[in-house]
């Protein structure tokens, strides 16, 4: 008995989560269907039975009708039904049985009119004419009912379909409902096995996945976990995975959401987007949030052209709230990411808020041999891949460059019908991600002879100057925007950059357009995006760095990438006209010193730039070791 009572308990949870999951337009649709079940069977119990009645010739029917044994008809267009004053004996359609006949039914060839129906009285046989059968209830019933339910489930149906598109799943009733995403803990998981380096990250992360999972541990010596853990780091460098893997790794409730789906085009919505996220998540404390890209929402208040009462500014405001305001919650943990922690509010950063700020850069080389090893786990690798090779030959890549340049790899592997990845696909690879993909045009003979010169005299000036990052390849071939390209490799990662290796890199910058000038006695657009480079790093070296002695260690903000627009018009200039008509002819004696000193370099090996050239326009593509053997030939340059 207890185990049946458990079935009916089962199929009535299974049919109220269906009917929960209907939605309110499938409740409305389930609805209908019950009330015209219960009008169709109610009305099938309360019709009139019908009498039985079986079918005869028209030939009986006339027959009976001469012998005076009908004894009454009913006529409705051309069917006539009746009964017998004497039962009669009429053979079955088998013809082996008899079937004993009282009231019958039989059809007219065509109606008789006046014909039959004087017959009929004739023989005094009380005749019925039956109108037009109307339809019975449950027909009218449909013909009323189905057309306008048709007509509010199609308009409902639309109506759904904009709401959803601008105010998420719910509609207009639930336009201002959080859109964060519950963690689903069946979904295979990230953890942090699966982040390869970032130790120090991932045990500051840890901490606060225990504090969530035993707080008392934390209480018993009076220590706070912090309420707030902002992840700060350049784009591509694994701050999100980071928040996945947490979620993997936590075992309690996780929201994510990006910071702009906050914002919507009414007034208000945002704000009461993140009262609904936060009540959610105090509603499953202990639970982790995190909002991805919070810069989106978090900026400057004030700063920007719609004065101080915008939807963002509302928004952040009740973030601010949320975070650390009147009533505080303590078991429900901020994580947000950002690469731009420059226009985030000062008031996001305080503590209390987002007290602990976790940066993440561009990984060492051992950290990502280490994301290699991770990106190729699922990929047929040639002994000749050495992944400790590869990793110290890509300074500056992410994580996201890494994952690409290993599929970047397989992809090649698979164009070239290899059965594995090698070395070749990597390096391939490597051109592809930091060149751009090889572009099939034809060039003439001069361009071609243009282009060899000025990558020679990028090669040479960088091959002669001590303290440059060493070359890499050197190919005229048409890769992404670049007609040609040097590629030099720093053989470890920088983290400082000294004015003398600074000055070299113009000196490198402007070797294109001083072989160029040399050779042909003229310059090209070609250099295009040499002098535009070496500008901007002049500029800072000038402006931010204080690499000029004459304006001296002052940062006036100049060449700053990424200018925050309503910062930049809030605040006036740090620097007078004068100050900044000295700027710009710093930045351009260090370019004409830059430009004076590649012509000397290139002027005394011009033998070295011809054979370099010569050999680039045959070969087309130039490693280091040959271009190291070809100046040698030429004669070793020097400074």
């Amino acid at each position: 008995m207890a185990k049946l009572n458990d079935n009916k308990e089962d199929r009535a949870g299974k049919f109220k989560a269906l009917f929960d999951k209907a939605g309110p337009a499938g409740r409305m649709a389930l609805a209908f269907g019950l009330a015209f079940l219960v009008f169709y069977l109610v009305n099938l119990f309360f019709a009139p039975a019908e009498i039985p009645r079986s079918d005869i010739t028209y030939t009986e029917f006339m027959s009976q009708l001469e012998a005076v044994n009908v004894k009454s008809v009913s006529i409705e267009k051309l069917v006539v039904q009746g009964e017998f004053v004497r039962e009669i004996t009429v053979p079955q359609p088998s013809q082996k049985e008899l079937n004993h006949v009282m009231h019958f039914r039989t059809y007219l060839p065509a109606f008789q009119g006046e014909g039959l129906i004087q017959k009929l009285q004739e023989k005094h046989v009380a005749v019925t004419i039956k109108p037009e059968e109307k339809p019975s209830l449950a027909g009218q019933f449909l013909a009323v009912v189905l057309p306008w339910v048709l007509i509010i489930g199609v308009w409902i149906f639309f109506m759904r379909r904009s709401q959803q598109a601008q105010g998420g799943a719910g509609g207009l009733a639930n336009f201002g409902a959080s859109k964060a995403k519950l963690f689903d803990s069946a979904k295979p998981k990230v953890t942090f096995s699966d982040v390869a380096g970032m130790e120090n990250v991932k045990t500051e992360l840890r901490e606060t996945i225990e504090y969530l999972k035993d707080a008392s541990k934390f209480r018993k010596l009076g220590a706070k976990v912090p309420k707030g853990v902002l992840l700060i780091g350049p784009p591509g460098t694994g701050k999100t995975l980071l928040a996945r893997a947490t979620a993997g790794e936590a075992g309690v409730a996780f929201y994510s959401i990006s910071a702009a789906e906050f914002i919507e085009m009414f007034v208000g919505v945002g704000a009461s987007r993140v009262r609904d996220m936060f009540k959610k998540a105090r509603s499953s404390q202990p639970s982790i949030i995190f909002i991805d890209e919070i810069d989106a929402v978090g900026r400057t208040r004030g700063a920007g052209l719609g004065g101080g009462h915008d939807e963002r500014e509302q928004t952040l405001n009740q973030l601010l709230s949320e975070m650390d305001g009147f009533d505080p919650h303590e078991e429900v943990i901020i994580i947000a990411a950002t690469n731009r922690p420059d226009v985030l509010d000062p008031a996001l950063l305080r503590p209390g808020r987002f007290d602990r700020r976790i940066v993440i850069d561009r990984p060492g080389w051992k950290e990502r041999k280490l994301i290699l090893e991770v990106h190729v786990r699922d990929k047929i690798l040639s002994d000749n891949v050495d992944l400790e090779v590869l990793a110290k030959g890509t300074p500056g890549m992410t994580g996201a460059d890494l994952e690409n340049l290993a599929n970047e790899a397989a992809l090649i592997a698979v164009r070239k019908n290899k059965t594995m990845v090698e070395m070749s696909d990597f390096e391939e690879a490597r051109d592809i991600t930091l060149m751009g993909s090889v572009r099939e045009e034809t060039i003439s003979e001069i361009e071609k002879k243009i282009t060899a010169y000025h990558e020679a005299g990028h090669a040479l000036v960088a091959h002669s100057l001590p303290n440059t990052d060493p070359i890499h390849k050197i190919s005229i071939i048409p890769r992404g925007m670049a007609m040609g390209v040097t590629q030099l490799l720093p053989d470890e990662d920088r983290h400082y950059y000294p004015g003398e290796y600074l000055m070299n890199r113009l000196c490198v910058a402007l070797g294109g357009r001083v072989a160029e000038k040399l050779i042909f006695k003229d310059t090209s657009s070609g250099a295009q995006n040499d002098i535009k480079e070496a500008t901007l790093l002049a500029e800072k070296m000038v402006a931010q760095w204080g690499m000029s002695a004459k304006i001296g260690p002052i940062n006036l903000g100049r060449g700053e990438e990424h200018p925050f627009l309503g910062r930049e018009l809030a605040q006036p200039k740090r620097y007078s006209e004068e100050m900044a008509w000295q700027i710009d002819q710093e930045i351009q004696k260090l370019m004409i010193e830059a430009e004076s000193r590649a012509t000397e370099i290139v002027g005394r090996n011009r033998a070295a730039l011809v054979s370099l050239a010569e050999n680039l326009i045959k070969e087309e593509t130039l490693d280091r070791e040959t271009v190291e053997r070809i100046i040698a030939e030429a004669g070793n340059p020097g400074a």
